[in-house]
């Protein structure tokens, strides 16, 4: 479980902009598509600012009851990694800090 999934903050986005583009009507569609195009960066905003209150308040019984939704969604959609997936993250770890190490100074 962690509040901070990238599964949390796909399906945050999804609330948030129900709510937000529920105040869009019924204009006309140029107006509705404009009007979502400049508002994706609010919504985007607003779900990352909630995803990371929600981090930072994990131990908050209205935070949890909030976010049950997400941790729902993130138990439905990952897995805890077996043995072998364990190894290969290891080792591509090792690679990129051996790489990391033969840059020297020069990033």
């Amino acid at each position: 479980e962690h509040p901070r999934c990238g599964t949390s903050f796909l399906l945050t986005v999804a609330l948030v902009s129900i709510v937000v583009f529920a105040f869009a009507g019924t204009d006309p569609l140029w107006w509705r598509l404009a009007s979502r195009l400049v508002l994706i960066p609010l919504v985007a905003g607003v779900a990352y600012e909630a995803i990371r209150f929600a981090g930072f308040h994990q131990g908050w019984p209205v935070v949890r009851l909030l976010f049950a939704g997400n941790i729902a969604l993130q138990l439905l959609t990952t897995r805890p990694p077996d043995d072998e997936h364990i190894q290969v993250a290891i080792r591509a770890f090792e690679e990129a800090r051996d790489v990391e190490a033969n840059l020297g100074p020069h990033r």
